[in-house]
């Protein structure tokens, strides 16, 4: 799990802002703590994490990339339920971060906390999903097999894979596949 010491590895320790959580999903002992660098409409970032006060657990992690408008949140698994039934009770959208922009929702810690890392370092960073999936140890060496047969990497055949299902997922449900970006001609979108 996150932890506070998280936070303060990817900040450097500079904490601007903190207050008590306003909402009741996490509990009375919910606190906020803040370190921003920039606004949104002229860049920078700002990470936050919600945790509590009296034992520590971390509830929230979000990475507020401001300079590409990406807003990355970690939410615990173990208090997703509340917070998405107090965002239906506030008649607020889970998934609005701020203004048009949506969260991208982050299972993978790991993820996160190398993508906040980058984010404040003002560095580059992968800004494709990670997932956790596990395999018994027969479906792994055949999948492996197959990504042998085929020439690629594992990874490789697992995206193939997934990007297939999200597919399929939007064929059966009518949901849009987002519009792509054309090249001109010179190169450059």
């Amino acid at each position: 799990m996150i932890t506070l010491k998280d936070f303060m590895d990817v900040t450097g320790c500079r904490i601007t802002e903190g207050s008590d959580y306003g909402w009741n999903c996490y509990g009375p002992n919910a606190h906020q703590l803040d370190s921003w660098n920039g606004i949104h409409d002229e860049g920078g970032h700002t990470i936050c994490v919600v945790f509590d006060t009296k034992d520590q657990t971390v509830y929230e992690f979000e990475a507020w990339d401001y300079t590409n408008s990406r807003m990355y949140r970690w939410i615990n698994p173990a208090y997703l339920k509340a917070y998405k039934d107090e965002c239906q009770q506030r008649n607020i959208d889970f998934h609005n971060a701020l203004d048009d922009i949506d969260f991208i929702d982050i299972d993978v810690e790991g993820d996160i906390l190398e993508k906040a890392r980058a984010i404040v370092a003002g560095e580059e960073y992968d800004t494709r999903v990670q997932m956790e999936i596990q395999f018994s140890d027969e479906d792994l060496l055949l999948y492996m097999k197959i990504a042998h047969d085929r020439d690629i990497t594992f990874n490789e055949l697992v995206e193939i894979a997934l990007q297939e299902a999200i597919d399929q997922h939007r064929m059966i449900h009518d949901f849009p596949v987002p519009k792509k970006l054309k090249k001109k001609k010179n190169g450059k979108k």
